[in-house]
């Protein structure tokens, strides 16, 4: 993404891809969608963590950040391949089309999972070694994260820290008993996934064949209650107990007066070192065999971290840590150009999300190693002249321009909060009257010196914020817009979006 290699790209998760029931999901929809991109010449789909979620649906802090969020299996396509029945498929739990439906999409990954085990036996030889194979291939994770899910059951969705003793402490009799008793469970677990993987990687092969470069998310920080944190606690700042002992956030600020509290352990970065950075190693190759690029949100953590005692409410009384980042991505740059996954350009193929008050030490991190931040231009238009969100003041290209991101409102929804005073500055700064603030800020982004310009659907789709994907800092009606209507009704919307990116030499690359 360098040079005339200039890109548009579409946010959109596939939770919300219509026509699946209570999901979206990896079918036919995502499908049509990969298409639908590439005959307009669209050359990035940016999606959000594909891991499954916590329990307010937000898969930024997921129970298993390596895994596939089973919501997103299809099960027509199961059917068409003849791993689950006729009378499996008609007795999946329906409905739930509007929105996405957590109790019920969870309903059907279950039943699916069960239905996948059933015909195991059934399977040819090829595809048990096959399976076996994939899952010899997954050792960093497969393992721990299907004994993880099933004990979760187990135990009603308590967190790891108040299971059984033994349990909570990984001790190897407890972990025998476990594979012992519930062996079918655990391999149901773990055939999902792998139904999940060659899912997705149907999708990917679609997507490359037609020159569509796949942008995932990779959140910096993992669950306290995760796998992740259950199997290494060693490499985070939690006690014997499992409780926490230093805890991540941000300091207080015009926004928050206390800060922000996120509740997720903070790295023993010491150990890290000394492991050569094994585990970041591991969950970032997983990461880079599901993209083409990955976006690294809160990368300023990568140079310090806010480190907040665990038994505090509130993040005021932190202090900002180092990190090696510059270690860490040195060694995750040598890595990648061994094994061919750099950028044509050399780079690594990573997105610095460094959004809000960035440091001269974060900015250095950023571009010693050539990653692309991120721009908003929801935030470009306070009146000040040398806002750095305003394309104007862009320095260089390696930039990733917005309208919008899913944690904003919509830019309609964002226009209509707008006062008269605030229309007509950003009127002013656009160079004529905002009649339709969607396509204008799209036009300023694509217009941008920026390297790749992303919308959100939902912007293309002039839609207000009841369309809002998610709202920062409340917990309710979060993450479940979907579209309503097929992806063919999209067509319109999506040709101008490619003719308008043409004007500004933005192609598929």
């Amino acid at each position: 993404m360098s040079g005339p290699d200039r890109r548009c790209g579409v946010l959109l998760h596939p939770t919300s891809l219509p026509g699946s029931a209570g999901c979206g999901s990896f079918g036919a929809a995502a499908r049509d969608w990969i298409d639908l991109l590439v005959r307009q010449g669209v050359g990035v789909w940016q999606l959000l963590p594909l891991a499954p979620t916590d329990g307010t649906g937000s898969p930024y802090s997921s129970p298993s950040g390596s895994a596939l969020n089973p919501w997103l299996i299809d099960a027509d396509d199961l059917l068409a391949a003849g791993l689950i029945s006729d009378t499996d498929h008609a007795g999946l739990p329906g409905g739930g089309h509007d929105r996405l439906d957590p109790a019920l999409a969870s309903a059907r990954a279950a039943a699916v999972a069960e239905a996948l085990g059933r015909h195991w036996r059934a399977q040819s030889m090829a595809r048990h070694q096959a399976f076996e194979a994939w899952r010899q291939s997954q050792a960093f994770w497969l393992k721990d994260h299907c004994s993880f899910m099933v004990l979760r059951r187990l135990h009603q969705g308590r967190p790891w820290w108040d299971w059984p003793g033994p349990l909570a402490q990984r001790q190897g009799r407890a972990l025998r008993q476990l594979a012992a008793e519930h062996g079918p469970e655990l391999r149901d677990e773990a055939l999902l996934q792998w139904q999940l993987r060659q899912q997705w990687a149907l999708l990917q092969q679609r997507a490359r064949s037609g020159g569509l470069r796949l942008l995932g998310d990779l959140p910096f920080y993992v669950a306290h209650d995760s796998v992740d944190a259950w199997c290494r606690r060693h490499l985070f700042s939690l006690g014997l107990d499992g409780q926490l002992q230093q805890q991540s956030g941000v300091p207080p600020d015009y926004f928050a007066a206390t800060g922000q509290l996120w509740g997720t352990p903070v790295y023993r970065w010491w150990r890290h070192r000394l492991t050569g950075f094994r585990w970041w190693m591991n969950r970032l190759d997983v990461q880079l065999e599901l993209f083409d690029l990955l976006r690294l949100d809160h990368f300023r953590a990568l140079a310090s971290y806010w480190s907040v005692p665990g038994g505090d409410a509130t993040a005021e009384h932190g202090a900002w840590c180092p990190s090696p980042g510059n270690a860490l991505l040195g060694k995750l740059l040598r890595r990648c150009r061994r094994r061919g996954l750099l950028l044509p350009d050399g780079r690594l193929p990573l997105i610095a999300e460094d959004l809000g008050v960035i440091t001269p030490e974060v900015e250095a991190l950023r571009d010693r190693y050539r990653l692309p931040g991120m721009k908003i231009l929801q935030f470009a238009f306070d009146g000040n002249e040398d806002n750095a969100y305003l394309p104007a003041n862009y320095e260089g290209e390696r930039w990733v321009v917005y309208t919008g991101t899913h944690d904003n409102a919509t830019t309609e929804g964002w226009w209509q909060s707008l006062d008269d005073d605030s229309r007509g500055r950003i009127g002013r700064l656009v160079g004529h009257e905002v009649t339709s603030p969607c396509w204008q800020l799209l036009e300023l982004a694509l217009a941008s010196r920026a390297e790749l310009a992303v919308v959100p659907l939902q912007d293309l789709l002039h839609l207000d914020d009841r369309a809002r994907f998610n709202t920062p800092g409340t917990v309710e009606g979060n993450w479940s817009w979907r579209l309503r209507e097929p992806i063919s009704r999209l067509e319109g919307a999506l040709q101008g979006y490619g003719a308008m990116a043409a004007r500004y030499q933005r192609g598929d690359g």
